[in-house]
């Protein structure tokens, strides 16, 4: 049960990047990708902070918003 819900969060998180940065999703595996590396880059910037997103389902969610538009963010930083 743990597995499909870290790739429910890990898409939702990821289509919600996609709609706050450029206004459309990337499509179920790119957003649940992005999702998932955002989770991570969420969670380790949170950490560096001293920042705790709060526990359960929307504290995961919004770590892993967070991290997908960072990465969002870089990528296309670096891709200009």
């Amino acid at each position: 049960m743990n597995v499909i819900l870290f790739i429910l969060i890990g898409a939702l998180a990821g289509f919600i990047a996609g709609q706050l940065t450029k206004g459309s999703g990337f499509g179920f595996w790119i957003n649940l990708l992005v999702g998932i590396i955002g989770g991570l880059i969420g969670g380790w910037v949170f950490g560096l902070l001293g920042i705790s997103s709060g526990s359960g389902i929307l504290g995961s969610l919004i770590t892993c918003v967070v991290g997908a538009v960072i990465l969002l963010w870089l990528l296309r930083l670096f891709k200009k």
